[in-house]
């Protein structure tokens, strides 16, 4: 079982040099005033790491409020 999880992390990371290797080239990016030339690859990836945060705490916020609703709804019952 290591070294299975050995040969996918070293997969994964081989992937991810190939990944950075093909997207060095600098691009402009432009938001609002404001605007700045760094790796395509950086791009993509902050670009990914925002999504995955706001899709976390969006899971997060609507568990938190389901699990509050259904305590709210247990306290509502008529105890007997």
């Amino acid at each position: 079982m290591l070294n299975f999880r050995l040969a996918l992390i070293l997969l994964l990371a081989c992937f991810a040099m190939i990944f950075l290797i093909q997207n060095v080239e600098a691009v402009d990016v432009r938001f609002l005033f404001w605007h700045i030339a760094v790796s395509r690859a950086i791009v993509i990836f902050i670009a990914f790491m925002l999504g995955f945060s706001m899709g976390w705490f969006l899971h997060s916020f609507l568990s938190y409020r389901k699990s509050r609703h259904a305590g709210q709804m247990r306290s509502d019952l008529p105890q007997g």
